[in-house]
């Protein structure tokens, strides 16, 4: 047999989708770079913006302060304390209650969901109620709390329970009903009870649902426990924003605000951990490698 009329040898079929997976994670990853990179530029762009319009006099420094007076201010706040105390002491103070009344609103939502959830009777009686009440601006109901349970953390953690409730409530009420019918019907010619198919099914099922309200209700935990803070409380982060207010202390109210917005990313880091962990069985969305 002459050279000419060997046949080429061929690629494994493996190898092919070898290199089109590896071509695929490059490219993630250059997209994930591309991504944090633009948001960190834009991030100094506008923290740069906003110290140059200061700096000439374009906008108010006193109003509107300028990022370095706030980078300031938290470094005195971290290295010398505030005047109600260590800094560390106030985010602690703030976090407690908000994270007291997040596990207590986000405990209450969840059964109070699953149940109307799965039964007809109960949602028919409570629903006109957690209607009326979900309508009231529940931020008011603050002042409300404040005496009733006092300057202490229970008038705070009260005001966390209520906004955290009402979405926790309603993504696990909607959960409940969204279950696969064929499941629970499968489940009862398997023998299983009520409380096997609401154990096994319905909260299996519905999960994914509550851990979409769980990223949004811890904001709003905090949310409730600052407001709580700021109209009266003897510690927190509310408090320095209303005692950086009332000295017209820009940088104070900024600088708070900054220590917020932190709490609140690492929180939201740690639940899309856990989701992340709790899904593992999940098909990878095709957008989500970008």
């Amino acid at each position: 047999m002459s050279p000419e009329t060997v046949a080429p040898a061929k690629t494994p079929a493996g190898a092919g989708r070898t290199d089109r997976s590896r071509t695929r994670e490059r490219a993630a990853r250059r997209h994930r770079f591309l991504v944090h990179g633009t948001r960190v530029l834009l991030l100094v762009g506008l923290l740069g913006l906003w110290e140059w319009l200061a700096r000439a006099a374009v906008i108010d420094p006193f109003n509107f302060s300028m990022p370095s007076k706030i980078w300031d201010q938290m470094s005195q706040w971290a290295l010398h304390g505030t005047p109600q105390g260590s800094l560390w002491e106030q985010i602690w103070y703030t976090l407690h209650e908000a994270l007291l009344g997040w596990v207590i609103g986000v405990i209450g939502g969840v059964v109070l969901g699953i149940a109307l959830g799965r039964i007809r009777f109960l949602a028919d009686v409570l629903g006109p109620y957690i209607k009326v009440l979900n309508a009231l601006p529940r931020i008011v109901l603050a002042p409300i709390f404040l005496i009733w349970f006092g300057l202490g953390p229970a008038s705070k953690v009260a005001s966390a329970v209520v906004l955290v409730f009402f979405p926790v409530f309603f993504n696990a009420f909607q959960g409940a009903r969204e279950v696969d019918r064929n499941l629970v019907a499968n489940s009862r010619i398997l023998g299983a009870s009520n409380r096997q198919v609401t154990l096994h099914v319905v909260i299996p099922s519905a999960t994914s649902w509550i851990f979409t309200s769980l990223h949004v209700s811890f904001g709003f935990a905090l949310i409730g426990a600052i407001v709580g803070e700021y109209i009266g409380a003897t510690k927190g982060l509310g408090l320095l924003v209303s005692a950086s207010q009332g000295t017209f202390n820009a940088a104070g109210v900024y600088a708070a605000m900054v220590i917020l917005a932190v709490v609140a990313l690492l929180a939201e880091g740690l639940l899309a951990f856990l989701e992340r962990r709790l899904f593992r069985w999940k098909p990878a969305d095709p957008e989500g490698g970008r």
